[in-house]
């Protein structure tokens, strides 16, 4: 067998078996504890003016243990996701179910704050697992744990949409130090996912085949040398979905950093690019930058925009991440400050963390005109918070008005002097 991570102090799981058959979610629940899923964070409101500093939130900083339930068939899967997340002080595995009717009943009797859900299991699958309990408790943070694989990047994508909170890949060796590898990325997702709010924005259309169009067009002669750029994590796969769809195709062009693993990056362009009046790509390394085109940094590399003649071009870079992050946000929105300066646009979405808060400072202080995701409207407050503590956005607005704010501020056609 695989070598697993060292084994923490024995914690009791409760893993109930499945007697009664196949079993399913049941509106007749035991009692949550506080601080469950089920009832509704209340986290700190958003700084009324952009740069007054706010009570930080510290993921973790709860006095109670994030109780977590691991669904996946496989018992090594279980196993190694158990002694990585009880290692932590903060968090601890209160039950493990190897299928969806064993899931069932865990969820309702044990009301964890987060549920790790593998895609791949026997019988009923993750995705339609995932479904029916989005559909009978859409509060419940669920992360997807997902092979690296292109299918199962779309499928990944598919339950992004449902409303799982975020997804992990798989480590690619089963080992122990594989997982050591990952352990910190799992366990903040974890954190992220225990103060995620849920949100209906953009998975309202299930199918997710019917392209949007904003009748609303922008003069595109009077946007030269424009660009918007675009940076997003937790949540972030919906929340760019949202404003790329609400925009026309006659727009500047648009440069998008969307944390992701490389397999998933290009999966996820061609879905945008099925529902977008926007041309959506991956983005290569000299693409020219054009006007109602917009691009995705690929997994594997950091994404910024350079000079080309009279135009620009994406760059994409192999240095070491930035924040923990390649793609990362603070990498293009710093290369948006010093080569595009005034002409750019800035937008920070859903996200936990702080990358790209000083990249958008930076930009603000070039004369660009920067927006942020309202905390409310957020799957994970973390990015836009920090670029609204430190005094990077001009605004803020919920989701849903990101896109309008946009095409109002390219409507103004005035750009503001650099400080």
């Amino acid at each position: 067998m695989p070598a697993l991570p060292p084994k923490p102090a024995p914690v009791l799981h409760a893993e109930p078996r499945n007697k009664g058959g196949d079993a399913s979610l049941t509106t007749s629940r035991t009692q949550a504890p506080a601080g469950s899923a089920r009832q509704v964070l209340q986290a700190p409101k958003a700084p009324p003016i952009c740069g007054e500093e706010a009570p930080r939130l510290s993921l973790g900083q709860s006095t109670k243990k994030i109780r977590v339930v691991v669904v996946d068939d496989s018992a090594f899967m279980r196993l190694a996701l158990t002694r990585l997340i009880d290692q932590a002080n903060d968090m601890e595995v209160v039950g493990t179910a190897g299928n969806a009717a064993s899931a069932a009943v865990q969820i309702t009797r044990l009301a964890p704050d987060v549920v790790t859900l593998d895609i791949e299991m026997p019988g009923v699958s993750g995705l339609d697992f995932l479904e029916r309990l989005m559909q009978q408790n859409q509060t419940l943070p669920v992360i997807m744990i997902s092979s690296y694989t292109e299918r199962n990047s779309e499928t990944t994508l598919r339950a992004l949409e449902l409303g799982a909170v975020d997804f992990v890949t798989k480590p690619a060796g089963r080992t122990g130090e594989a997982f050591e590898a990952q352990a910190e990325e799992i366990r903040e997702k974890i954190r992220a996912a225990k103060l995620s709010k849920r949100n209906d924005a953009g998975r309202n259309s299930r199918s997710g085949g019917e392209r949007k169009i904003e009748s609303a067009s922008v003069d595109v002669a009077m946007q030269h040398e424009r660009i918007i750029f675009i940076g997003a994590s937790t949540g972030g796969t919906e929340a760019i979905k949202e404003v790329l769809t609400h925009l026309p195709a006659e727009m500047p062009p648009i440069l998008v950093v969307q944390h992701m693993p490389e397999m998933f990056t290009g999966s996820f362009a061609k879905r945008l690019d099925n529902l977008c009046a926007l041309r959506v790509k991956e983005a290569e390394d000299g693409d020219r930058i054009l006007p109602g085109h917009a691009y995705i940094a690929p997994g594997h590399s950091h994404l910024a925009v350079r000079r080309s003649g009279a135009g620009f071009q994406c760059e994409l870079l192999q240095s070491e991440p930035v924040n923990r992050h390649r793609p990362s946000v603070e990498v293009l929105f710093a290369s948006a400050a010093k080569i595009v300066g005034p002409n750019a646009i800035g937008v920070m979405l859903t996200g936990m963390g702080k990358d790209g808060a000083q990249g958008m400072l930076a930009m603000r202080r070039a004369g660009a005109w920067n927006i942020g995701q309202d905390q409310d409207s957020c799957v994970v407050y973390g990015m836009p918070r920090e670029a609204a503590i430190i005094g990077a956005l001009d605004e803020v607005a919920p989701l849903g008005e990101v896109s309008q704010r946009i095409l109002a501020r390219l409507r103004q056609g005035t750009l503001r002097v650099s400080n």
